[in-house]
C-alpha cells in the first residue's frame, strides 16, 4: 500500500627525455609520451633525471651531467604519475604555496532564481502490520534514467537528502528511505502493553513513552531495530516499491547497511556509494553468527525493556530505574545536545543546518523515540561484519565508489583508505573541508561526483570518472579544487582522487602528513 502526499591551471610536468634531447612541456592535465625507464624534470635547459624504483612508486632525483643550473622551484614540487602501456595518466603537479587545478562545477538549483527543481513526494509504504515505512521520492517522470536509493545515517532520515532529491531528481529517479525505528518510520501505536501499575506511576499521563511497557504486543514480540531488520526492509522496498535494481548511496550507518544489503542481494544492486560509512555497528553478538554467546543476551534489542529491568531490579526500584532512563533520554534529546553533535560532524560551520536540526528535534518528540533508541543501541551485530560485506560485494562484482569528508571526527580518512586497500579498483574521493555528512555539507561536489560515477558505470567505463580526463587514468592520483557558487558566494573545496597504483603506505603517509599541516580553506 502506498500513500503519497505532495508537498586548469597550467604547470610543469615529468616528461621523458631521449638522449641529447630535452623537452619542455606545458600542459593542463595529461600528456602521452613514449615509455622509457628514465624520466626527467625539465625547465628550459635545466634538467634533473628521475629514476623509478620498480618496487616502489617513489622517485629519486640525481643531477644530470653537463647541466649547471637548475630551476629550484622544481625541487619543492611533488609529482605523482606513472607510465602504463605507453601513456602517462592524469598527473597532479603541485608545490607548497601553489594552487591545484581549479574546476567550476554546477551549483545547486535555486527556486528563488527560477531554476528547475525536482518536486519531492512524501510517501508511506506498509511493509508489515503496524510497521509503516516513510520515504521520499523525486524524478519519477525520468523513466529511462538510473534509479538511486539513499539510505540515512543514525538519528536522521530521508530529510537529510533533500539536496539530492531536488537536484539529482531533475535527471534521475531518486528515493530516500527512513529506517524502521528512525525518522518518520516509527510505530504508529505503543508496541508494548501497559499495566495499571505503570499507568499509576505515570500520574496524569504526561511524558508517556511507548515501548517501555510490561510486555510486547504480539506484532512487536520479535521487533528489534537491527541491521538485519534494515537489510530486509531495503530488500522488500526495492522489490515492492522500486521494482528494479538500483544504485544505493549510504551515509554513516546507511553506508554500512548499503554494503551489507549488497553482499546479500547483489542481483538488486547496480552499484554502492559509501559516504563516510561507519565500519562497524552493534556491540552484542549475532544469534546466527554466535549462537552460544548470544544466549547470554536473549533480550538484546527487544522493546520490552522495562520487564527486564523489573526482573533484575525488583518492583520497588522500578520508578528509580525509569527515572534514570528518562533523565538520560532527556539529555540526549535536548536541543543543545543535538546542536553540539551537528557542530561536531560539520567541518564548515557556515553550513545552514536549521532544517536538519528541526527535523531531528521533531523525531525526538515522538513517544516511541526513546525506546527505539534503546533497541538500536542494544541490537545485535549483523551476520556479516563490514569487511566481510565488502568482500561479498567484490566477489559479486558490485561496483563500489567511496566519497569521504576528510575532517570527519568519527569516521576518519584512515577508515576510507582501508576500504580502498581492500577494493583498490574502487574510485576514492576525499573532500576537504568536509565532515561526516559531505552530501549535506558540500552537496554540489557529492552530486557532481555521483552523476559522473554513475555515468562511468552505465557506460562500462567508456566515460571517464569525475576529475579524470581519460577512462584509463584510474591508476593515478589527482588533486583538484572544485569551485561552485552558493547563494551568490563562490566557495570551493579540494578533492583528492586516489589512484589504484598508490600504495597503502603512501596513502598512510599522506594522511599522517595532512594531520600535521594547517590547511587554508575558502569560506
Amino acid at each position: 500500500m502506498e500513500i503519497c502526499s505532495f508537498y586548469s591551471t597550467p604547470y610543469y610536468c615529468v616528461v621523458n627525455v631521449k638522449p641529447n634531447v630535452i623537452q619542455k612541456c606545458l600542459i593542463s592535465n595529461q600528456a602521452t609520451f613514449p615509455r622509457l625507464k628514465e624520466r626527467r624534470l625539465c625547465s628550459g635547459s635545466d634538467a634533473y633525471s628521475v629514476t623509478k624504483n620498480k618496487n616502489r612508486r617513489s622517485c629519486t632525483v640525481a643531477s644530470v651531467k653537463g647541466v649547471d643550473s637548475v630551476d629550484s622551484t622544481l625541487l619543492s614540487e611533488s609529482y605523482s604519475s606513472d607510465v602504463v602501456d605507453g601513456k602517462v595518466g592524469t598527473q597532479g603537479v603541485t608545490s607548497r604555496g601553489k594552487s591545484v587545478p581549479k574546476v567550476m562545477i554546477p551549483s545547486l538549483p535555486s527556486e528563488t532564481k527560477g531554476d528547475s527543481v525536482a518536486a519531492i513526494d512524501s510517501c508511506l509504504w506498509e511493509w508489515k502490520p503496524k510497521l509503516h515505512v516513510h520515504y521520499e521520492k523525486s524524478g519519477c517522470q525520468n523513466v529511462n534514467s538510473a534509479p538511486i536509493l539513499f539510505l540515512p545515517g543514525f538519528g536522521v532520515g530521508s530529510f537529510h537528502y533533500e539536496k539530492q532529491l531536488k537536484d539529482l531528481g531533475r535527471d534521475n529517479r531518486i528515493w530516500a528511505l527512513d529506517f524502521i525505528g528512525q525518522g518518520k518510520s516509527l510505530p504508529c501505536e505503543d508496541p508494548t502493553s501497559r499495566s495499571k501499575r505503570l499507568d499509576e506511576s505515570e500520574g496524569d499521563g504526561n511524558n508517556v513513552l511507548w515501548g517501555l511497557g510490561d510486555e510486547a504486543e504480539p506484532w512487536a514480540k520479535e521487533l528489534v531495530y537491527s541491521v538485519d531488520l534494515w537489510r530486509e526492509q531495503v530488500h522488500y522496498f526495492i522489490e515492492e516499491v522500486i521494482k528494479e535494481p538500483v544504485y544505493i548511496v549510504g551515509n554513516s550507518l546507511g553506508g554500512y547497511v548499503a554494503l551489507y544489503f549488497a553482499a546479500y542481494y547483489p542481483q538488486l544492486v547496480k552499484g554502492v556509494t559509501l559516504l563516510n560509512a561507519t565500519p562497524f555497528w552493534g556491540f552484542l553478538p549475532n544469534p546466527v553468527r554466535s549462537p552460544r554467546l548470544s544466549r547470554l543476551f536473549p533480550w538484546a534489542g527487544t522493546l520490552w525493556l522495562v520487564s527486564l529491568f523489573w526482573v533484575l531490579a525488583g518492583s520497588q526500584t522500578y520508578p528509580s530505574i525509569r527515572f534514570i532512563m528518562l533523565c538520560r533520554w532527556q539529555k540526549i534529546s535536548a536541543p543543545e545536545s543535538i546542536a553540539e553533535v551537528l557542530k561536531q560532524v560539520y567541518a564548515d560551520h557556515t553550513t545552514k543546518v536549521d532544517k536538519v536540526f528541526s527535523s531531528i528535534l521533531e523525531v525526538t518528540e515522538h513517544p516511541a523515540a526513546a525506546a527505539s533508541l534503546a533497541s538500536i543501541m542494544f541490537a545485535p551485530q549483523g551476520q556479516l561484519n563490514f569487511k566481510e560485506a565488502l568482500t561479498g560485494c567484490r566477489m559479486n562484482n558490485v561496483p563500489v565508489c567511496l566519497i569521504y569528508g576528510k575532517e570527519d571526527p568519527w569516521v576518519m580518512p584512515i577508515w576510507g583508505l582501508q576500504v580502498k586497500r581492500q577494493v583498490p579498483e574502487a574510485p576514492y574521493y576525499q573532500i576537504s573541508p568536509a565532515g561526516h555528512c559531505p552530501h549535506d555539507e558540500v552537496p554540489e561536489i557529492v552530486n557532481f561526483l555521483l552523476r559522473g560515477w554513475i555515468k562511468n558505470v552505465e557506460s562500462d567505463s567508456s566515460v571517464a570518472l569525475p576529475l579524470l580526463d581519460y577512462p584509463d587514468s584510474v591508476e593515478y592520483d589527482v588533486v583538484k579544487e572544485l569551485e561552485f557558487v552558493r547563494q551568490g558566494v563562490k566557495k570551493s573545496a579540494k578533492v583528492q582522487f586516489y589512484g589504484s597504483m598508490t600504495s597503502q603506505w603512501e596513502r598512510l603517509g599522506m594522511f599522517l602528513k595532512s594531520r600535521f599541516q594547517i590547511g587554508v580553506y575558502s569560506p
